[in-house]
């Protein structure tokens, strides 16, 4: 797969190429063009107690407790701490390390698309450290079966000689798991991941075992290689929060990660959080108000996705085949609350949104052939969607 497939266009440029034959005749091309100029020009500006309209203000100092301008600071350091110990391990991937942050504060779990030696697999190991959390690795396979992931009951003979069924715990069990390769195990296989990753929790013989939390599931699948592998199914797809596009580095990184590399080969992330710490601040990302204009602009954007409404997105109408979940709004609100903490403010701005709309969405919607038959990726198409929604 070639590399610019992955690049994000911006929206003026998506439009140039398009207009007027991407839109429906009778819009001329400018329906795109007159929604997504303002964008462009930064007019929207993200809400905060002080720019908002005086009653959203009001409302935003009313949500907002009295220590929370405290807690958000906290918030942020706890943040940087985890960004500096990283760093030892890990050169650049600034954007992959602060959504992977941010999935694990709001309880998601991470799909990492990206050509193999990028330093995935480090980047767990390193995050395991920094937070203190145990870590373990699934090698996916085909040969794979769902209870190497779970875990199974054995028969154990104790000092007495006597038999007893006892359940050996599988790699699953652990606070961070990296599924690398998930796309290789059989569908039989990635369905044992459905229950865990969703509900935390593995059932065995009608025995229900629970996750210790925080947990978080980051799988990674190889853009490139195709041969031996297994398409996830929809289902499964849904419950990643995030799927971000690891790009490969640059020169100057490429030399960093040479140099790194020769002064050791293991990681010396020391750590600076917990899993108590993490749940609090996940708590506290909970508390953080959300003004109705913000959650309508959501809804709007994820119903937007669907060509199959009566009133959405002309985009959705030409180029999507299926639109995203309700669970895509979900994501959207709850990581717009832990980014916004990430970025010192108590309350979520249509920024957030924005930003958080093409890892929320771009393995949530189906392209139809009319996106491929115009070279337009996923988020290209979401790009122009955002230009169209209010």
């Amino acid at each position: 797969m070639k590399k610019a497939k992955h690049s994000k266009k911006t929206e003026q440029e998506v439009a140039a190429e398009l207009a007027p034959s991407a839109l429906e005749p009778e819009t001329n091309g400018t329906a795109v063009d007159a929604e997504i100029a303002p964008e462009a020009e930064g007019t929207i500006v993200p809400e905060t107690a002080e720019t908002a309209a005086p009653e959203t203000a009001e409302a935003i100092a009313e949500e907002q407790p009295a220590e929370a301008p405290e807690k958000v600071k906290e918030f942020g350091r706890a943040i940087d701490e985890v960004k500096r110990e990283l760093a030892k391990d890990i050169v650049g991937m600034d954007d992959i390390i602060d959504n992977v942050l941010c999935a694990i504060v709001a309880g998601g779990n991470v799909l990492l698309e990206g050509v193999p030696g990028v330093g995935k697999t480090r980047l767990v190991r390193s995050l395991g450290r920094a937070l203190r959390l145990p870590f373990s690795r699934i090698q996916f396979t085909p040969d794979l079966m769902p209870s190497d992931v779970t875990g199974a009951n054995i028969i154990e003979q104790d000092e007495a000689g006597r038999m007893s069924m006892v359940f050996q715990r599988g790699p699953i069990f652990a606070n961070l798991v990296l599924a690398d390769e998930i796309n290789r195990a059989t569908p039989k296989t990635q369905s044992a991941m459905l229950e865990v990753m969703q509900e935390h929790k593995v059932t065995v013989s009608k025995q229900t075992y629970l996750l210790e939390e925080p947990f978080f599931v980051l799988a990674t699948e190889n853009p490139i290689e195709q041969d031996g592998t297994y398409p996830l199914p929809e289902a499964q797809i849904d419950r990643f929060m995030f799927k971000l596009l690891v790009g490969f580095p640059s020169a100057e990184e490429i030399a960093n990660i040479v140099n790194m590399t020769q002064i050791t080969m293991d990681e010396t992330a020391e750590a600076v959080l917990d899993g108590k710490t993490i749940l609090e601040m996940r708590e506290l990302a909970k508390g953080v108000p959300v003004i109705r204009d913000i959650l309508d602009f959501t809804v709007n954007l994820v119903s937007n996705t669907h060509p199959e409404i009566e009133k959405t997105s002309d985009t959705a109408k030409k180029y999507v085949k299926v639109g995203a979940s309700p669970r895509a709004a979900q994501a959207l609100i709850t990581c717009a609350k832990v980014r916004a903490l990430m970025h010192g403010r108590y309350n979520v701005s249509y920024e957030d949104i924005k930003t958080l709309a093409y890892p929320v969405l771009r393995h949530r919607i189906k392209l139809n052939y009319n996106a491929i038959s115009d070279k337009l990726a996923a988020d290209d198409v979401i790009t122009l969607i955002l230009g169209e929604t209010k």
